[in-house]
């Protein structure tokens, strides 16, 4: 049986104990964000950890062309249906559902970057148990969140994501995913930690 905690502690995890040491940034080591959240989900299938991989776009090509005869273009093509989260996959025998925004912002999160099938989505996934939350990468100030996704819902019940989500309360409602060493991007570490309450995916691994 899969069964989603929903009392959560408000707390910051960083997976650096050391304060004074300079943060490091994905963006530093010349990767994107989906680049680092891939890397990560490539370490954590490689290492037995989980098995977590982004989800296929399901698109209807419609026309293609052949400019050469060994290469094809497609020159047109539509959304078969719209899409629901970026990435999903098994955790420790949990299913794990979730999206990734990016934000040059400093200020807060545009709701506009949500739509209301992805949270209806999230609700249901809350609903069958699963382990769903986003994960929110501000560039500019290269800070990145996990945000469980009761949170977000919430918020977007407010006003039906017309305005900006602030990172004060993102920061309220959040964690802070430290960034750097391997992997890139250790959101299972608190997925471990505060939304399972068990020991961290480091300490399993060693």
């Amino acid at each position: 049986m899969v069964n989603y905690p929903h009392q959560i502690r408000k707390k910051i995890i960083r997976t650096n104990s050391d304060p004074r040491q300079k943060r490091v940034n994905f963006a530093n080591r010349g990767m994107s964000f989906e680049t680092a959240i891939n890397d990560s989900n490539g370490y954590y299938l490689a290492h037995g950890i989980a098995v977590i991989h982004k989800k296929p776009t399901p698109i209807q090509i419609v026309k293609v062309d052949y400019p050469r005869r060994s290469r094809a273009k497609i020159v047109e093509a539509y959304f078969r249906q719209a899409s629901t989260t970026d990435y999903s996959g098994v955790f420790k025998g949990y299913y794990i559902d979730f999206e990734a925004k990016e934000t040059r912002q400093k200020t807060a999160m545009p709701m506009k970057n949500f739509h209301a099938h992805q949270i209806e989505h999230m609700e249901q996934v809350v609903g069958q148990g699963g382990i769903c939350f986003v994960l929110l990468h501000f560039s500019t100030l290269k800070e990145t969140y996990l945000l469980p996704a009761v949170a977000l819902i919430s918020f977007y019940q407010i006003d039906q994501g017309s305005k900006s989500m602030p990172i004060a309360y993102i920061r309220e409602h959040g964690y802070e995913i430290e960034i750097g060493g391997f992997p890139s991007l250790p959101y299972l570490t608190i997925v471990e930690k505060i939304l399972l309450g068990g020991d961290s995916v480091e300490q399993n691994n060693h």
